[in-house]
């Protein structure tokens, strides 16, 4: 071995080398791979060292000194490259000289690289330089195995590197794959397909492997050349005899599949496909599927080519329009949709084949058909089984989906996607074949319940999630009535132990039925008690798994919210049979239940509010009742708030979590109450929660900073707000003041969507606490946040503190709007306010004009204008609130004129029309108020006077004394437009 051969060896070496030995071995071959003639190096190593590195090395190089040195290259450097490596291919003067060893016979990732090389040869001279290399190789393939075997090697390499589209392709790629394949074409490509069908047809029995190689390369070029050339009685006539063959071996077999696969496929116009699939007589390939064993590769490889057959002559009906070629093509799909609902049942399904795309075309053709025949509703069970077996779950998943660990998520996760478009199908089919489709579930329910195999209860899921997908689209008549064979369904669901209903997945989907078909029980409430059984036993709220109970407590809500009236009757017996739940809610540490949050139970409490809130339940029971279930509640959260004040920092979480659950039971309790109910017809109700409420604030004096707890109780007074409607006054301002004290930004924020709600909700009647709470509020705001548009630039990162800092900016803003326009105005003006009467106009003037959010400027100008109407009596005389005078001449000069003005203000924008509009508002109230003195104001501050046409000051005088609001915003736009263009755009905002 000489000095490159032992370099080879060493870079390849994969085994413990010294790294700067092999260092030095990689440098050497790259430093040999630059020299000029390296190509005479190789080409002299791959006829005399039988080393395979060697050789492969060898011809990586050839190949990289092709691609980037061959416009550099001689003519004589090229034909040396070319007639030597064709020699090598074809075995060409091999035969006579023995010391040349022959690559061809080497492992095929050499053999590979050979014809890479070639390939590489005929991107860069076929056919200009190389016309002749097809046909040349073809007058070798008389030689044998093993140059028949390169000659595949290399249309191979010319589809995978060249050819073929499903590989990205660069322009040139492209335009080079052209000009190789009319040359192919024109030149060789029948000659092609005779070497073809003269080597299968010879080696057939002799050599499989070789056969098997000559069908996939012919399957790979049957895109692209004549469907003649393979298309014709002698070639399918041969295909079909391979396939057919049982002593033949099974590559041979499925390659042949594979070619009148590729045949079938062929892009061609419809009429002209039509007839082909007709002649080809797929039928006599159908029993290979039934009999043979799903697994095997021929079996895999005949369905494919089924399948693919049928999606072919799906797409003749589809886009032929005559009588004749649509009952040509439908007596196809009848022939052959048996065969492909067999291998959508049983066999593997072949990648490219879209079980779901092909059946949801074929139920789209069925929409057409006035009626269906028996030979398609036939076809409509068939697709339903089809639907059925592919959307079970593996049985291997079982236990993991039960308890739902990180493998059963997954497995979900993946079958919830998976099934999407299966249930899409599903509910087309239903719309199409509705009675079908419903005595298919009706029957597979059946089935399911009698099964004693092994897949039991994925066969009880299938076919509940069924039915619960076919509820999706069903319209509320249907469903009411119980249209088809829905009046035996649901009864069937609700009377039937369906097994595997300790397990969670039959559990939870047999509850979602239920829940989803309530428009018919509510229509048939002789059903109510099957329902409530249901979900009160242990198939509910006392399953064995977690994860049921907990969403039983969710689904029994909503069954309650529709149900309602007719469940007082059952009053007492949904409390008795929750006593237990309702105790284990109320007295386990909330650390030790297991659940995911505090919201988790919940639903239960809502649920029980909805069903004794209502006044058909007399007053005396509804008050039992309420104090059965504010009584633990109120307990727990005596006893958490004593103990979280011995408790250990360990404990008092816990003891915190406790609490924060009892306030969101009682929260979700009270819900079922009305206003009229608690304090007009029943005030002992409100009675009830008042002191709850009382009770509750409790927590925001002994536990003031603790936010879970400060946020729920928040929550809890949200809900008072709306249920004990005016009577929660009196426990507003001890709410308010311990909600206020010490509070954090971020706190601010929930504080102030509380005042919110409380102004909404009460109006003038809160101003007596507004005095009191806002001059706290504006000192503890105006301390800290941004003035005017201060966010930060794209530049800058946001920290948490900013990100909450901008929040309250914003939530500020709502509030003073929300104060604005519900009259109370005049709490801006008392004398304990009066501090922050200059911060608050200067926010609203820099926000109205510069803010980026449209939306927040929009409020801005609103709250101007209330202000205007509400402090600036008509007619105006003499200036009420001191200094606003200067105030609205700066609104309306800055903001009614120069924002608009500037460019940055989009006429285009739907938000920024919004915001004209009300700037159009503003003007026309400060010109109801203040005549032409606003006017003169706004043009004397707009215009240098030699500027101002002379007829403006007119013009604008007209339209804002007009009640044409539309006309007058289609002027200002126009005049700011003009403005514009005489500015050239380069308006700088003052």
């Amino acid at each position: 071995m000489d000095d490159l051969e032992n370099a080879i060896l060493i870079s390849f070496e994969s085994g413990p080398v010294e790294a700067s030995l092999k260092s030095h071995a990689v440098s050497y071959c790259q430093q040999i791979k630059e020299t000029p003639d390296v190509f005479r190096i190789c080409i002299h190593k791959l006829w005399f060292c039988n080393l395979v590195q060697v050789q492969f090395w060898c011809l990586q190089t050839l190949q990289d000194v092709l691609r980037v040195r061959y416009g550099s290259m001689s003519s004589e450097e090229r034909s040396f490259v070319r007639s030597s490596v064709f020699s090598m291919a074809c075995l060409d003067g091999v035969d006579n000289n023995e010391g040349l060893v022959r690559v061809v016979e080497g492992p095929v990732f050499v053999k590979n690289k050979l014809a890479q090389v070639l390939v590489t040869l005929i991107y860069f001279e076929y056919p200009s330089v190389w016309y002749s290399v097809f046909v040349d190789f073809m007058r070798c393939l008389s030689k044998g195995g093993v140059v028949i075997d390169m000659f595949c090697r290399v249309l191979n390499g010319l589809d995978d590197e060249l050819i073929s589209l499903d590989y990205p392709r660069s322009p040139e790629e492209i335009a080079v794959a052209a000009r190789v394949k009319d040359a192919m074409r024109q030149q060789c490509v029948p000659q092609i397909a005779k070497a073809w069908y003269d080597i299968v047809s010879m080696y057939r029995n002799s050599d499989p492997d070789l056969c098997a190689t000559v069908l996939d390369c012919m399957r790979r070029f049957v895109s692209w050349i004549d469907i003649n050339l393979v298309a014709n009685q002698m070639f399918v006539a041969l295909l079909f005899e391979l396939i057919l063959s049982e002593g033949l071996a099974d590559q041979v077999r499925g390659a042949a599949a594979g070619c009148v696969l590729a045949t079938v496929a062929k892009r061609m116009e419809p009429h002209s496909k039509l007839p082909l699939l007709k002649e080809l007589h797929i039928s006599r390939v159908f029993g290979l599927v039934v009999s043979g064993d799903a697994d095997s590769e021929l079996v895999s490889e005949v369905s494919a080519l089924v399948t693919g057959y049928a999606v072919e002559v799906l797409e003749c009906h589809k886009r032929l329009n005559s009588e004749e070629t649509k009952a040509v093509s439908m007596d196809l799909l009848n022939e052959v949709l048996p065969s492909v609902f067999y291998v959508m049942r049983n066999c593997e399904v072949d990648s490219t084949f879209s079980i779901v795309q092909f059946l949801m075309g074929y139920v789209s053709t069925l929409k057409g058909f006035p009626a269906l025949k028996e030979k398609q509703l036939l076809h409509i069970n068939q697709i339903l089984e089809v639907i059925r077996i592919q959307i079970c779950y593996d049985p291997m998943y079982r236990s993991n989906l039960d308890s739902l660990d990180k493998i059963g998520l997954e497995e979900e996760d993946r079958m919830s996607e998976f099934r999407k478009d299966l249930f899409v199908l599903l509910r087309t089919v239903g719309r199409v074949a509705p009675e079908v489709t419903q005595h298919f579930i009706r029957n597979a329910l059946g089935n399911a319940v009698k099964s004693s195999s092994e897949r039991n209860v994925e066969e009880v899921e299938a076919a509940l999630s069924l039915l619960y997908s076919l509820g999706e689209a069903m319209t509320e008549e249907a469903m009411k009535t119980g249209s088809g064979c829905l009046s035996e369904l649901i009864p069937m669901l609700l009377t039937t132990k369906f097994p595997g209903h300790s397990h969670r997945l039959v559990a939870l989907v047999y509850l979602e039925n239920i829940t989803r078909y309530m428009k018919f029980i509510q229509e048939h409430s002789q059903y109510i008690p099957n329902v409530l059984g249901a979900f009160l036993d242990e198939r509910g709220l006392h399953h064995q798994n977690v994860h049921v109970s907990r969403r039983a407590y969710y689904l029994f809500m909503r069954v309650v919210k529709l149900l309602k009236s007719k469940l007082v009757p059952y009053i007492d017996e949904i409390l008795q049979n929750l006593q237990d739940t309702l105790s284990q809610l109320t007295t386990m540490n909330f650390a030790s239940r297991g659940l995911s949050g505090t919201e988790d139970g919940s639903h239960i409490f809502e649920a029980i509010g909805l069903i004794i809130g209502l006044e058909d339940v007399p007053a005396e029971k509804q008050s039992d009742y309420l104090s059965l279930l504010l009584t633990p509640l109120c307990q727990q959260i005596e006893n958490g708030l004593m103990e979280a004040k011995v408790a250990s920092s360990e404990n008092f979480h816990a003891k915190i979590a406790n609490i924060q659950f009892a306030i969101v039971a009682i929260n979700a309790l009270s819900k079922g109450f009305s206003e009229r109910l608690v304090t007009a017809s029943r005030p002992r109700i409100g009675l009830m929660f008042k002191q709850t409420l009382d009770m509750l604030l409790r927590i925001l004096i002994e536990f003031p900073k603790v936010e879970p707890l400060r946020s729920k109780v928040i929550s809890l007074i949200h809900r008072m707000v709306e249920t004990l409607g005016p009577s929660v006054l009196p426990y507003l301002p001890r709410a308010l003041e311990q909600l206020l004290a010490d509070s954090e930004p971020k706190e601010m924020v929930g504080f102030l969507v509380l005042l919110n709600q409380l102004i909404c909700k009460f109006g003038t009647s809160l101003r007596g606490i507004l005095d009191e709470v806002y001059p706290v509020v504006a000192y503890r705001i105006f301390k800290v946040i941004p003035r005017g548009d201060d966010s930060p630039s794209r530049s800058v990162t946001i920290t948490e503190e900013m990100r909450e800092l901008i929040e309250l900016q914003r939530t500020l803003y709502t509030f003073l709007h929300v104060m604005a326009t519900h009259n109370l105005s005049s709490v801006f003006l008392t004398p304990k306010c009066e501090p922050y009467y200059e911060p608050m106009m200067q926010l609203l003037l820099n926000t109205s004009c510069t803010h980026k959010d449209i939306t927040v400027r929009k409020a801005c100008v609103q709250i101007f204008i209330r202000l205007i109407e509400d402090w600036c009596p008509k007619p105006y005389t003499e200036e009420k609130v001191p200094g606003f005078d200067l105030k609205i001449k700066t609104f309306a000069t800055n903001c009614c004129f120069y924002s608009v003005l500037d460019k940055s203000f989009d006429f285009n924008d739907a938000n920024t029309q919004g915001l004209f509009s009300e700037i159009i508002k503003a003007q026309k109230v400060m010109y109801d108020k203040f005549g032409d003195a606003f006017l003169m104001h706004l043009l004397s501050g707009a215009f240098p006077s030699a500027d101002r046409p002379q007829d403006l000051a007119e013009q604008y005088r007209q339209k804002l004394q007009g009640n044409d609001t539309g006309g007058l915003k289609l002027y200002y736009q126009s005049l700011i437009k003009n403005l514009r263009l005489q500015q050239n755009g380069n308006h700088v905002f003052r």
